[in-house]
């Protein structure tokens, strides 16, 4: 596994990131956890931010939900917070309209506590297994 990770002397993490001119990084996604959806390259990360915008959000990860049609759709995982009313898949989906492109916006949202390791993070594989569980789409 170290040689993989130190391929060619260089440190290979997963991560996907861009260089600014001013030599800036901005680390964008885990190169696992990138869609791709009718050819086009979706960032989780993006659209879990967008989703973080709207007021009711506590909690948000995004993964891909194989498409027929696609390849990937974007399927969200959300945590509402408590006594802020209905919060439909809709309203969710029509928010993330306003924020990004038409193709990253989720197809899918599914209600309900992230599932997180014993140090807090998300257990993306988890959801991944559950979004492959719900079937395509189209």
């Amino acid at each position: 596994m170290t040689e993989v990770c130190f391929a060619g002397g260089w440190f290979r993490s997963g991560d996907l990131g861009v260089m600014h001119p001013d030599g800036y990084i901005e680390l964008k996604d885990r190169s696992k956890d990138i869609i791709i959806s009718g050819g086009e390259n979706v960032s989780t990360l993006e659209v879990e931010e967008a989703l973080y915008k709207h007021p009711a959000v506590i909690d948000a990860a995004v993964v891909a939900r194989p498409d027929t049609k696609w390849g990937e759709t974007p399927c969200a995982f959300v945590n509402l917070k408590d006594g802020i009313g209905e919060v439909s898949e809709e309203d969710l989906i029509a928010h993330c309209r306003a924020h990004l492109a038409h193709y990253k916006v989720p197809k899918t949202v599914i209600f309900g506590p992230l599932p997180r390791t014993s140090t807090g993070k998300v257990q993306k594989y988890v959801l991944r297994e559950r979004a492959a569980g719900l079937g395509s789409l189209s």
